[in-house]
């Protein structure tokens, strides 16, 4: 810099102004960024032409400054601060919620979430297409604020969907059974129709009742053969009778044998 405000004042004193607009016009910058070697003056004085000032600036006689510029590194330490949270208070706010962050830009962040997930869960088969696009116009729809609500609605409707498919099944069932009775129904009546209208349902209903007499005499004839051996039961029972009195004899001479109290008391 002394260098520099040497070359200035020597400008000055030996009239330099020839020699530095001629080198701003060959570096193609302005005369603040051309430094002339002040203690080259002589040289630098002889020098009248373009071509000179280029044998000028190879030999290092004439410079080209470097740019100024504003130093980054208070912005630097500023954006660290701000990343933790600092000089971002109340008092820093310049403008509404909305203009610090509109409320579109929120908008596309939350679209772009929630049919992130819905285009993840149809892939790995989670959801059908079916579920899919219902779930797609309900988040167009603003239904879900985030992306837990909207975990917890395909959870539950996925337990809905199963359950009413298991209602579903029984019903079907049981109305494939009811269909299947009723064409017993309908076969059993138009049967009955074809007989009748041939005459063959008399002789059928005389069949059945005859097979009911039988039926209904078979069960009296049994009970005659079963009334026969129940007689010498009875007439065996008496003869078992007197096998039990010797058994009294018995107990009553071991009685006899015993010492009773009136024994015990002679003796």
């Amino acid at each position: 810099i002394n260098a520099e405000y040497m070359g200035g004042a020597e400008d000055k004193m030996v009239g330099l102004k020839l020699q530095k607009r001629l080198a701003a016009s060959v570096l193609g910058v302005g005369k603040g960024r051309c430094w002339l070697d002040p203690n080259e003056t002589n040289e630098l004085s002889i020098a009248n032409s373009r071509l000179n000032i280029r044998k000028l600036i190879k030999s290092g006689f004439i410079i080209r400054l470097p740019t100024k510029a504003a130093s980054r590194y208070r912005v630097r330490v500023r954006k660290i601060a701000k990343a933790k949270g600092r000089h971002t208070g109340p008092g820093k706010h310049k403008g509404l919620a909305s203009a610090r962050m509109p409320p579109k830009v929120l908008w596309m962040r939350r679209m772009r979430v929630l049919r992130r997930l819905l285009k993840k869960y149809r892939a790995q088969k989670k959801i059908d297409k079916h579920l899919y696009h219902e779930l797609y116009l309900k988040v167009k729809g603003n239904v879900f604020k985030n992306k837990r609500v909207l975990m917890e609605h395909i959870i539950k409707a996925k337990t809905e969907r199963s359950q009413t498919k298991v209602l579903e099944d029984q019903s079907t069932a049981h109305r494939r059974r009811a269909q299947i009775q009723r064409d017993k129904r309908q076969k059993r009546q138009q049967e009955k129709l074809r007989l009748l209208a041939t005459g063959a349902l008399d002789a059928d209903l005389q069949k059945a009742k005859d097979e009911k007499a039988k039926a209904k005499q078979k069960p009296k004839e049994q009970p005659k053969q079963e009334q026969q051996p129940a007689a010498p039961t009875k007439d065996i029972k008496p003869v078992e009778q007197p096998k039990e009195q010797p058994k009294d004899d018995k107990t009553k001479k071991q009685q006899k044998i015993l010492p009773t109290r009136h024994h015990i008391n002679i003796c």
